[in-house]
């Protein structure tokens, strides 16, 4: 079996190397490195120790990704012909990404030791003059996702090498942080070079030392700060719901929030066709409010939380869609929904009727339409137009002869029928009725109002005009609507 022993050399000088692993170094014949840009080689090469570095393997590739594969493949196959002395900057186990896909290879015949050597995070701490025990986040520079930060935590980033990726950093970090906020650059801690300086988030790849040894720091931020978090957003929530919050939050159920739940959905479509997209930010927060105080009560009343709302549609959306998430092959948008359906009545008990389970919250409008959908499912459906269309101008016949029978209840039943085909008409048209209808009220409104605005112009009044003259004005907006 080959080996492969890993060597941390430290943060800075050869002072900071252990005894054993000096004597170990000096004694080898070859020792592979993975940057030869490293004090401590210096001060090495000086002593005999020859090494081999991958500093040409960097050059040859434009993904970090890639250096390391190919970095960890070269070092399992030399290994597989005779044990192999590889050495890292700091100590192998801390920000060492290809000392991690040695350690999870699936590679039975090469043995990957460990051996010590000082972590670059201890004198950085010293440098910037913090207690990690207060929370700190290491990430890397060259594959920072903004989704992982943790703002309120002593942030270091390491891996930030040259102007590129600190250009990369400040632009993932002004997506959240102040464009002043400051930033300390930290290059050699720990040796006699060591400097620390701090810039304005805006200035941090401007006249950018190229090195190996930068890590930054970012302080904490301020929870005020972070009003664009979820964390923020729950700790709000919570605070208003709290025993010092708000006496109306305080006092809401389930039950009390459900007219303001479908009362921002509305305003929410609203904003969409009115294509106002600040708006439309503004009505989906209104939404998500609805949802945080009603996690908030389920969390209270000891039913759930919002990680679980989180969690249940987070698995339902990987479930439902196996041909993003899995190995399942579609070819067309009706396919995704056949899937849809059919493992969303996976779970599901048997039911007696194909009309079981319709949700009596829905607008009648919606719940037409919903009805109509499952029966459709069954084949009980047109397939072409004319019959639709055929329908609605029967139901609205029978509507006439209601009312000419003078039947209230009657006509109150036909007329149901007519909405009822009209919904019909508008889902084999693929159109919404709620919306359709919303669309319409819109227009009238605002057409309406035009018509005041002329009424009010010729100093006539609305209530003393005749339809005629009404409807000649409504036709007068109409045209110049076209």
């Amino acid at each position: 079996m080959g080996r492969i022993k890993v060597i941390g050399l430290g943060a800075s000088t050869i002072e900071q190397l252990p005894l054993g692993v000096y004597r170990e170094l000096i004694k080898s014949s070859r020792v592979l490195t993975r940057t030869i840009n490293h004090p401590v080689i210096d001060e090495l090469v000086d002593e005999g120790v020859q090494f081999q570095s991958f500093d040409k393997i960097y050059e040859k590739n434009e993904q970090f990704e890639n250096v390391y594969d190919v970095i960890a493949n070269d070092l399992i196959n030399q290994a597989k012909e005779e044990d192999v002395i590889y050495t890292v900057p700091g100590h192998p186990m801390v920000a060492e990404k290809t000392v991690q896909l040695l350690l999870n290879a699936n590679e039975t015949n090469v043995e990957v030791e460990i051996e010590g050597g000082q972590s670059f995070l201890d004198p950085l701490f010293t440098a910037v003059q913090i207690d990690p025990i207060e929370g700190f986040q290491l990430l890397d520079g060259t594959n920072l996702d903004r989704s992982k930060i943790q703002y309120e935590n002593h942030l270091l980033i390491s891996q930030v090498f040259d102007t590129f990726t600190a250009s990369e950093v400040k632009l993932t970090l002004m997506e959240d942080l102040p464009f002043d906020y400051p930033i300390t650059i930290v290059e050699e801690a720990g040796s006699h070079n060591e400097t620390v300086k701090t810039v304005p988030l805006h200035e941090l790849d401007r006249d950018f030392q190229v090195s190996n040894l930068i890590t930054l720091y970012i302080r904490p931020q301020e929870r005020n700060q972070l009003h664009h978090t979820f964390a923020a957003l729950k700790e709000v929530i919570a605070t208003l719901r709290g025993p010092n919050g708000c006496p109306w939050d305080q006092k809401q159920t389930h039950e009390s929030l459900r007219p303001y739940l479908i009362e921002e959905a509305y305003e929410v479509i609203e904003a969409i066709d009115a294509q106002d997209d600040d708006h439309l930010a503004e009505e989906l927060g209104d939404v998500l409010l609805q949802i945080m105080l009603h996690s908030q009560i389920g969390e209270e009343n000891g039913f759930f939380t919002v990680d679980d709302v989180i969690k249940g549609i987070t698995d339902k959306m990987v479930e439902r869609h196996p041909h993003v998430f899995s190995d399942v092959s579609v070819k067309s948008v009706d396919e995704v929904t056949d899937n849809w359906e059919a493992i969303k009545q996976k779970d599901k008990p048997k039911t007696q009727s194909v009309l079981d389970g319709l949700n009596d919250a829905l607008p009648r409008l919606l719940y037409a339409k919903e009805i109509q959908k499952k029966v459709a499912k069954v084949g009980f459906d047109w397939q072409e137009e004319s019959p639709v269309i055929n329908k609605v101008k029967e139901e609205i016949e029978e509507f006439h002869d209601a009312i000419a029978n003078k039947s209230i209840d009657e006509a109150e039943m036909e007329l149901g029928d007519v909405l009822f085909s009209i919904v019909n008409l508008g889902r084999f048209y693929k159109i919404d009725p709620e919306i359709a209808l919303n669309k319409t009220c819109e227009k009238f409104i605002s057409r309406f109002k035009e018509v005041e605005k002329l009424v009010q112009q010729n100093n006539e009044t609305l209530t003393n005009l005749s339809l005629e003259h009404l409807d000649q004005y409504w036709e007068q907006v109409k045209s110049s609507k076209a």
